[in-house]
């Protein structure tokens, strides 16, 4: 029988794999495959999830929010491991796997991922570390990091929201260089996205992203009055359309390299991403999928 590595995040959203871990056994037993479980916690991590990984595995099953699949990606590119992967949306953030098409319901994912071609994506890299959905600098970019676990699995997105009010006195503008053969910037911004997917938090902001096209989508939200920042949130909220939008710039590129001496973090998928300089790169078809949405 083939093998397939199941590693789960019991913690993601609202602990809800732990209910359906019998539903993916099922499902992958109907098909002839034997799932082999790996239980992140505290304790181990990831570090062991992988030592007993041989050619008898067809795939790498994450069930998760970006965050683990992203985790899960860096390990697996850390020790050359070139297996499929496919993912089960249980985090309380699944942009990416709401990008390529994955159901909730855990019984279809599994059925969708089984009975799919393995499709090859493009996915982000900044500095030594890659990213599945999304790079972020400025301001409110640690929000996902500094949220508390206990209130994320309890009140959900939600909890994001109440840790970035917490976030409006420090409204300030930064200070950034931003290179690439498309486009340079050099002044002042609040927010800055580097999308290999779609959406943050649910909302579609890199609309022209594609996941197969070799280039990253950028947006950067430079800095202005208060006012006309409410009508250009406004837009994003809605997913309208962007271009020659007053205060915003967006581009595609393969390619760029950000300076800033700005005390702020990045973000890599809700982790904590690399210090500055940066510079960051689309692997194209650096990844295989299963379960991609036709």
């Amino acid at each position: 029988m083939n093998k397939v590595k199941f590693i789960y995040n019991p913690y993601s959203g609202e602990n809800a794999i732990i209910a359906d871990i019998d539903k993916v056994i099922m499902v992958h037993q109907k098909y002839g495959y034997t799932v082999i479980p790996y239980r992140i916690n505290m304790e181990y991590g990831l570090t062991k999830a992988f030592e007993d990984i041989d050619e008898g595995y067809s795939y790498v099953l994450i069930a998760g929010g970006d965050g683990t699949v992203d985790n899960v990606v860096n390990h697996m590119k850390e020790l050359n491991i070139e297996l499929p992967v496919a993912i089960l949306p249980v985090g309380t953030a699944n942009d990416f796997a709401k990008f390529i098409g994955m159901p909730q319901d855990i019984e279809r994912a599994c059925e969708q991922i089984l009975t799919s071609t393995k499709k090859t994506v493009d996915i982000g890299k900044i500095n030594d570390k890659y990213f599945v959905n999304v790079a972020s600098t400025g301001l409110f970019t640690d929000v996902s990091q500094k949220t508390d676990v206990n209130l994320k699995n309890t009140i959900g997105k939600l909890a994001y929201y109440v840790k970035g009010l917490e976030q409006l006195p420090n409204f300030r503008k930064l200070k950034v260089k931003v290179k690439s053969e498309e486009r340079t910037f050099d002044g002042k911004m609040y927010l800055m996205l580097i999308f290999n997917g779609q959406t943050a938090g649910n909302l579609k902001f890199a609309y022209k992203s594609i996941v197969d096209d070799g280039y990253l989508d950028v947006i950067i939200i430079k800095a202005g009055m208060i006012k006309d920042m409410i009508s250009l949130f406004i837009k994003m909220l809605k997913g309208e359309h962007l271009e020659d939008v007053h205060n915003l710039i967006y581009f595609k590129t393969d390619k760029l390299d950000i300076i800033c001496n700005e005390d702020i973090v990045t973000d890599i998928d809700g982790e904590r991403g690399p210090d500055f300089p940066l510079h960051i790169e689309c692997v194209k078809g650096g990844l295989d999928i299963l379960g991609i949405k036709d």
